[in-house]
């Protein structure tokens, strides 16, 4: 699931072609804003069906975090 979701966060972020990591921290990409973060909790809820909890989501800091908080929601 991980590699699926790294491949719709570049996609998300338009970032194709950049090098991203499970335990970059993804608020410090220059092209993380309010934007991006919008559009990532859109991906996630179309394509996972999981909508993560806004202080939980400000809580979450790397893209492994994600992958996990995602994958717990799943199975609620």
């Amino acid at each position: 699931m991980q590699e699926r979701f790294i491949s719709l966060f570049k996609e998300t972020l338009e970032m194709e072609g950049k090098n991203v990591q499970p335990g970059d921290l993804f608020r410090e990409y220059e092209e993380w804003d309010s934007m991006g973060q919008l559009s990532l909790i859109a991906m996630i809820d179309e394509e996972y069906d999981v909508v993560i909890e806004g202080k939980k989501f400000q809580e979450i800091q790397t893209i492994a975090q994600l992958v996990e908080a995602i994958e717990l929601e799943k199975t609620k």
